[in-house]
C-alpha cells in the first residue's frame, strides 16, 4: 500500500525505529476526548441557560448559529491547510476553538431531540466509532480506495444535503442521507485510523511535527465521531 501522506510530519526516513501505536493512539484520544468534554460542557451550558428553540425563533437568531457553523467551516480548512505553518499551541488553541464552537451547534440537537436521545445516540455512536478503529487497527486490507471513495462520497452527499435544505426539504430524503452519512463516516475513520497507525511506525517527525500530528489526527477523528453522532440523534428523534 502508498503511504498516505497527511500534513504534520516531516520526512521518510529509512530504518526508522518503530514507533508503539498504543502510546500514539492514547495521546490522540486523550486530545479527543478533551475535545469532545468541551463540546458537551458548552453545549449542556447553553441548553441550561438559554431557551434555543426560543432564541432560534427571534430575529438574527438563526444568524447566530449560521455564523457558529461558518467559523467550524473556516477552522476545519485553517486547520487542514496551514498545519505546516503554524506551531503545536496555534493548532492546539484551533482544535479546542472548533470544540466550542461545535458546543454552540450541538445544543441546538440537545434542544429539539432532548437529552435522552442524545444519551442514546452517544452510546451508540461510540460503539460505532469503536468497532472502525478496531478495524483500521488490526485489518491487513488496503483501505486506501474504499476510503476515497467514501470521503468522495460524503462530499457528494453533503452537496446534495444542501439542495434538500433549500429547495426539496424532503424529511424522508434527510432520513435517508442521516443513514447513508453515519456508514460513509465509519468507514473513513477505519481509512483514518489504518493511515495514522501507518504514518506513525513509517515516519521519522521531530517533537513539534509528532505533536502537531497527533492533534491533526484528533481533530479528524473527533470530526468523524460528532458526524456519526448528529446523524444518529437525527435518526433516532425522527423514529418518535
Amino acid at each position: 500500500m502508498d503511504q498516505p501522506r497527511f500534513p504534520g510530519f516531516e520526512t521518510q526516513v529509512p530504518n526508522v525505529a518503530r514507533r508503539t501505536n498504543d502510546r500514539f493512539f492514547n495521546k490522540v484520544f486523550g486530545w479527543m476526548f478533551a475535545g469532545l468534554s468541551l463540546t458537551a460542557i458548552i453545549a449542556f451550558v447553553i441548553n441550561s441557560q438559554i431557551d434555543v428553540p426560543l432564541l432560534l425563533s427571534l430575529e438574527g437568531g438563526m444568524g447566530f448559529f449560521w455564523g457558529a457553523l461558518i467559523t467550524e467551516i473556516v477552522i476545519v480548512f485553517a486547520l487542514s491547510f496551514l498545519i505546516n505553518r503554524i506551531g503545536p499551541s496555534t493548532a492546539a488553541i484551533l482544535f479546542f476553538l472548533y470544540a466550542a464552537v461545535n458546543g454552540v451547534t450541538f445544543s441546538i440537537f440537545i434542544a429539539f431531540f432532548g437529552l435522552g436521545t442524545a444519551g442514546s445516540a452517544f452510546f451508540i455512536a461510540a460503539g460505532m466509532f469503536g468497532l472502525s478503529t478496531l478495524f483500521g487497527m488490526v485489518t491487513k486490507r488496503d483501505l486506501s480506495k474504499i476510503g476515497s471513495i467514501a470521503i468522495m462520497a460524503l462530499l457528494g452527499i453533503m452537496l446534495a444535503s444542501l439542495v434538500n435544505i433549500f429547495f426539496i426539504k424532503s424529511g424522508l430524503f434527510s432520513l435517508i442521507v442521516s443513514y447513508v452519512v453515519v456508514i460513509l463516516f465509519c468507514v473513513v475513520t477505519a481509512f483514518e485510523v489504518k493511515a495514522y497507525k501507518q504514518i506513525n511506525e513509517s515516519v521519522y517527525m521531530d517533537e513539534s511535527a509528532r505533536t502537531k500530528f497527533t492533534i491533526f489526527a484528533a481533530f479528524n477523528l473527533y470530526i468523524n465521531f460528532i458526524a456519526i453522532l448528529k446523524n444518529l440523534m437525527y435518526i433516532l428523534g425522527s423514529d418518535d
